[in-house]
């Protein structure tokens, strides 16, 4: 018996637009309760007390795209899978209270501005500025985000070793089909653990960034240096670690401190 022709068992371009339609109204009512939802979220939060607070979560958000990544899908890259939970998280995060993004690109400022755009989404107002130091204080105020371009001759990170409060919370770009680290996004949140993290730590330890990494390495610290600016370094470490952990305790430099802890790109 002769095989069916594949081009006779294969839907018609009218069926098809038909099913995209009916996909395209299911998904606006979904995407459109969901957004509702964050009134009855905001609620419940202030009748607990918690209502001036920044609804930021980092952690929780990381946990959630990687539920979904871990998915069985046939088709959905997973840049179309962030892309779209990134926009409704943003949205979703604007309607709870005050929610705002603060650029300082440096030399790339449009791919700081579209970094943190991929990263919050169009809901939250976004503005760029002219000092990190300007970015660094409008991310000390409700709702707000600092994104700061990684630049080779500003090495704004260190005044985060003043300022514990303020913490890094996300790398940019969050996934490393998107390219490679050029920015940093900072906050007043709380930095959790995910199970798969870089930790950014600042030393002024004098000597080459592989000899810093070698004596982190003796202790079990695997890291590698991402920047450094006028005697300061900076590095990206593998896994979660404390202000007050020992191993770093014991490395090199007389200033030096962690600054936060982001997830590792997750599509690796």
């Amino acid at each position: 018996m002769a095989d069916a022709d594949p081009k006779l068992a294969a839907p018609s371009l009218d069926a098809v637009r038909a099913r995209l339609d009916e996909i395209d109204a299911n998904l606006l009512a979904l995407v459109d309760e969901r957004a509702g939802l964050a009134k009855h979220v905001a609620a419940a939060k202030q009748a607990a007390g918690d209502g001036d607070k920044f609804a930021l979560r980092p952690g929780r958000e990381t946990a959630l795209l990687r539920r979904l990544l871990a998915k069985e899908r046939t088709a959905a890259r997973p840049s179309l899978v962030v892309r779209i939970w990134r926009e409704l998280i943003g949205d979703s995060l604007s309607r709870q209270g005050p929610f705002h993004i603060n650029v300082w690109g440096g030399k790339e400022s449009a791919r700081s501005v579209e970094l943190a755009r991929h990263r919050f989404g169009a809901a939250p107002p976004l503005r760029t500025l002219a000092k990190p130091e300007e970015a660094l204080a409008a991310a000390k105020t409700l709702g707000g985000v600092g994104v700061l371009a990684l630049a080779s001759d500003t090495p704004w990170w260190g005044r985060l070793l003043a300022d514990p409060k303020l913490q890094v919370f996300a790398a940019l770009p969050c996934l490393a089909a998107w390219g490679p680290m050029t920015a940093l996004a900072v906050a007043e949140v709380e930095v959790e653990p995910t199970g798969d993290d870089r930790t950014f730590w600042v030393t002024d330890a004098p000597g080459s960034a592989a000899a810093i990494e070698e004596t982190l390495g003796r202790d079990g610290v695997v890291g590698d240096l991402i920047a450094e600016v006028g005697g300061l370094k900076l590095f990206a470490l593998i896994g979660f670690y404390q202000a007050g952990d020992e191993r770093l305790a014991r490395a090199p430099g007389r200033l030096s401190g962690v600054i936060g802890a982001a997830p590792a790109p997750l599509d690796v």
